[in-house]
């Protein structure tokens, strides 16, 4: 008799066991889709991360800086959604928007594919007359105030080390920053026909004149349409050497760029 009440009371622990058990599997399972979906907000909202994969943005951004892109500066369109290359047509348009200023650095799905980010400065607004002329950059016929500064060191295509010609740049709107131009001002696309920028469209140029895909070539780039536009960069939060994997982090300590967390992005 006393082992049949031993046995029962171990099978109610034991239920008592799953059921706390369980309560604790579905807390967790709870926490993490709420933390899912707060994530998915903020990305599909408000901050969108994006690493830079190339170098035509050189001396502003690095290859190895990681942003953070502010979704809400210029309101939304369908690009702002993930995988919006698959949003039917009748989705175009923007919503709460705010034109983007002459100076910002911008991430766009390439009006190519419309599917493919591309990061660059905005540099034409609808109407607006772009030209370069000798690596000067003129907008509606007036030179940009260029500024010749220390050289820019860098590596030169066999991987030596190299200085190249560095400037500010002195936008009509006071923006300053600073570009480099590894051929001199003979490079490819420092000699170009002038472009008239259409209505509801920009003209988006890399910093590193002579070693980036923008706006100058029509054929792969051109005008961007402003729906295209997903968000404004606004800060790096990582920085670490081309070439090294994010997530080796034994090789922190050496490769991280330190002095490029957390600032801000001009």
């Amino acid at each position: 008799m006393e082992r049949a009440r031993v046995d029962h009371q171990t099978k109610r622990d034991l239920r008592a066991a799953d059921t706390g058990a369980w309560a604790s599997i579905k807390e967790t399972v709870k926490v993490g889709v709420q933390a899912l979906l707060i994530a998915l907000v903020v990305r599909t909202l408000l901050f969108q991360p994006f690493n830079i994969p190339s170098g035509s943005l050189v001396p502003t951004l690095l290859v190895g800086d990681y942003l953070f892109v502010s979704k809400y500066s210029y309101g939304y369109s369908k690009y702002s959604l993930p995988l919006s290359e698959y949003l039917p047509s009748k989705a175009d348009g923007r919503i709460w928007a705010a034109e983007p200023k002459r100076g910002d650095i911008a991430v766009f799905k390439l009006p190519k594919d419309n599917a493919t980010d591309y990061i660059k400065r905005v540099i034409g607004l609808p109407g607006d007359k772009i030209q370069m002329k000798a690596g000067i950059l003129y907008i509606n016929d007036v030179a940009v105030k260029r500024e010749r500064i220390a050289p820019y060191e860098t590596t030169g295509p066999y991987g030596e080390e190299t200085k190249v010609e560095q400037y500010t740049e002195t936008l009509p709107n006071g923006v300053v920053h600073q570009v480099i131009e590894r051929e001199g001002d003979n490079g490819y696309w420092d000699n170009t026909e002038p472009y008239l920028v259409p209505p509801g469209r920009y003209f988006m140029m890399g910093d590193n004149r002579d070693n980036s895909t923008d706006s100058r070539d029509l054929a792969n780039v051109g005008f961007v349409p402003f729906e295209n536009f997903v968000g404004r960069a606004e800060m790096i939060f990582f920085s670490i050497d081309e070439g090294t994997p994010a997530w080796q982090i034994w090789q922190w300590p050496t490769k991280v760029r330190w002095g490029r967390i957390f600032s801000s992005i001009r």
